[in-house]
């Protein structure tokens, strides 16, 4: 397995290295959001009716028996006084997402989740359930039957439970009732929100637009927001972003390390850059030196004078104590690769990465997750 992930860590870094200059067009569509075009969330508390018995328990659940209460009251049923203790209802949560420009009457996917004691939503069905937003307003209906993933089964002696059984959805389970209001049409200028903050990014996407626009419609504000000045433009807004989006440019990559430390994984950008530095890992040291050559013609020959690079990695796994010193500025993955030759392992590559970021030798965003 440790070598599996070695060969498969070096494969990654050297085909990260040889697309490493090649142009990585990326849609303007892909880099932003457009400020004022999202989604609203949207929650509710209902009830999931006609579960086989493993409904919530009345005792464990009060509140589940008093919604029913009300809700039974409001269709014209009084149960007061009565000995009502049903097995075969849920207290549920239901959370849904607004898309932005969502028109009264269109559907929306929805989330139900259990609140209470009950076992299992199979083969429930979700009563009608409004479903308010932040201001406190019902803006969609909820109703429908509940799909889950999990299944439970069990026993006298066992049992055996597959997924969550307790948390299903509704496709196109909640019908729009109100609109936000949003003029879009009628907006004089729009702001691009840039997705991961970037002065070079930013000013690319300003250039780029103006460029293919042929006017100076786009002007960069900061690191990640560039406004469109829509003043005496012709067409509709929504007609010019859907030109703008689809142009193309290459972003600016941040040097970064992402360590997900739970699944092992090690993720690196092609432009981290090792300083000078000294490692010694249990057993294992590690030199890697630049001695570049100059390459020229000869007298009188047609051709210029080039410097070559030329990287020399000396590893001794000898005795502890030895100390390998990083003569000159080289790339991670030229590190990297000599401890793959060694079959070091993700686990102690993370504590490697980690040390040198922490003696300021990684030029690199180490990100841990």
């Amino acid at each position: 397995m440790k070598l599996f992930l070695s060969i498969f860590i070096s494969s990654l870094l050297l085909w990260a290295c040889a697309f490493s200059t090649a142009h990585a067009q990326v849609k303007v569509k892909d880099l932003v959001d457009v400020e004022g075009v999202r989604g609203n969330d949207l929650v509710g508390y209902g009830l999931v009716i006609g579960l086989n018995g493993s409904g919530d328990t009345i005792r464990n659940s009060p509140y589940t028996e008093e919604a029913l209460s009300n809700l039974l009251e409001r269709l014209g049923v009084n149960i007061q006084g009565s000995d009502f203790r049903p097995n075969n209802v849920a207290a549920v949560i239901i959370t849904a997402t607004l898309p932005a420009f969502a028109r009264v009457g269109s559907r929306i996917d929805i989330n139900v989740s259990s609140i209470g004691d009950a076992k299992n939503l199979a083969g429930g069905t979700l009563v009608m359930t409004p479903l308010n937003a932040a201001d406190g307003n019902v803006y969609a209906v909820a109703q429908g039957s509940v799909l889950i993933s999990g299944f439970l089964a069990e026993g006298d002696g066992a049992s055996v439970t597959e997924g969550v059984p307790t948390s299903g959805t509704i496709p196109g389970g909640a019908l729009i009732e109100k609109e936000i209001g949003f003029s879009f049409a009628s907006m004089s200028s729009i702001r691009l929100a840039l997705r991961a903050p970037d002065f070079t990014t930013a000013s690319r996407v300003e250039s780029v637009i103006n460029d293919q626009y042929g006017k100076p419609l786009a002007t960069m504000l900061d690191a990640g927001t560039v406004e469109l000045n829509l003043t005496g433009e012709t067409r509709s807004p929504a007609a010019l972003l859907a030109m703008i989006e689809n142009y193309t440019l290459m972003p600016a990559q941040k040097a970064r390390v992402v360590i997900d430390q739970r699944s092992g994984t090690i993720v690196l950008s092609t432009n981290v850059k090792v300083s000078a530095v000294a490692i010694a890992q249990g057993n294992l040291s590690i030199t890697i030196a630049e001695a570049p050559e100059v390459s020229q013609p000869n007298p009188f020959a047609p051709g210029e004078t080039m410097v070559v690079p030329r990287t020399s990695i000396q590893i001794n796994d000898g005795a502890p104590g030895n100390i390998g010193m990083i003569e000159s500025n080289v790339t991670l993955a030229d590190l990297v690769a000599g401890l793959n030759s060694l079959g070091v392992s993700p686990r102690e590559m993370m504590d490697i990465l980690k040390t040198m970021k922490t003696a300021g030798a990684l030029h690199a965003e180490l990100i841990l997750q």
